[in-house]
């Protein structure tokens, strides 16, 4: 760290031989009581310290140059793993990076808290910040995104209504079923419980023979009455809090079902997930709680 601060100094016009030697002998003080991060930190505003009049501007000029590289470096790749996952990596300027890692973490800590409290050991944090940036992208308000394109950010999910109610059927994500990703029938029913949905009437070819309007199920209305009577995750020993949980049909939406109150539960979205998996059963016990059970 001292090494990567002296050679910047070094490269700065307004620096001298001895504002270099001050700023050395400074940082090896500093070292032996801060961490190498914080020594990091300390090492981009040695030259003020040393004379503030002749670096405040300098630095000021160099960190809008640095904001402006970064801009510049700004990037994401999004890519088909073709095993069950998206693979992304990025670059992002700083003041958004941590905006980023801050919401993200804010989703991630609950579950990390809520593990805690029952005893449970913890998955790799890597796991846990996984789950909370999925679960950020799951809640964000599609009536807050911009409807570029007119469309541009509904992703349309196209499968036939006998398949929506097969336990292993396949949907696809998008138009085209050559180059769109697919999805089983029990994820697609996942999404139908909080997602707006546009229903399409496909004939025997493919054809597309009536487009519904999109409807959002559970209305936010509904949501609030449902949080207000079950205050948390309805699976037996889950407590997982409302704001953290899905609002689940019952009797399925694929069969049928209706979104009434006394057909809707709250379930977090692990034992949601186990809702819609047909290696699971689950049934309501008389006081209301989900109890999810393998099929042997």
């Amino acid at each position: 760290m001292i090494t990567k601060a002296l050679d910047k100094i070094e490269a700065n016009p307004v620096a001298n031989s001895d504002d270099m030697a001050l700023a050395e002998k400074l940082l090896v003080d500093y070292a032996g009581r801060l961490t190498a991060n914080e020594l990091r930190i300390v090492g981009k505003r040695i030259l003020v310290e040393i004379d503030p009049a002749r670096f405040e501007d300098a630095e000021a000029k160099a960190l809008l140059a640095e904001e402006e590289r970064g801009q510049q470096k700004t990037a994401l790749r999004v890519w088909d793993n073709h095993d069950g996952t998206i693979g992304f990596d990025g670059v992002l300027p700083v003041s958004i990076g941590m905006r980023f890692k801050r919401l993200v973490e804010a989703y991630a800590q609950p579950r990390k808290q809520q593990l805690v409290a029952k005893g449970a050991p913890l998955p790799p944090w890597e796991r846990l910040m996984g789950q909370g940036f999925s679960r950020l992208l799951e809640t964000v308000d599609p009536a807050a995104l911009p409807r570029h394109g007119g469309d541009a950010t509904t992703i349309n999910v196209v499968i036939s209504l006998e398949e929506l109610r097969k336990d292993l059927g396949i949907a696809t994500l998008g138009y085209d079923e050559t180059n769109g990703a697919t999805i089983s029938a029990a994820e697609a029913r996942k999404l139908a419980c909080n997602a707006t949905i546009i229903p399409w009437v496909l004939g025997g070819d493919g054809e597309v023979l009536d487009a519904g309007r999109a409807s959002r199920f559970f209305q936010p209305i509904q949501r609030k009455a449902l949080r207000l009577q079950q205050k948390c995750c309805q699976a037996e020993g889950c407590d997982m809090p409302p704001e953290w949980c899905d609002a689940h049909h019952l009797d399925p939406w694929a069969a049928g079902g209706k979104t009434d109150l006394k057909d809707g539960a709250l379930l977090c979205p692990h034992h949601h997930r186990l809702a819609h998996n047909a290696a699971y059963v689950h049934e309501r016990l008389p006081d209301g709680t989900i109890r999810f059970t393998r099929r042997p």
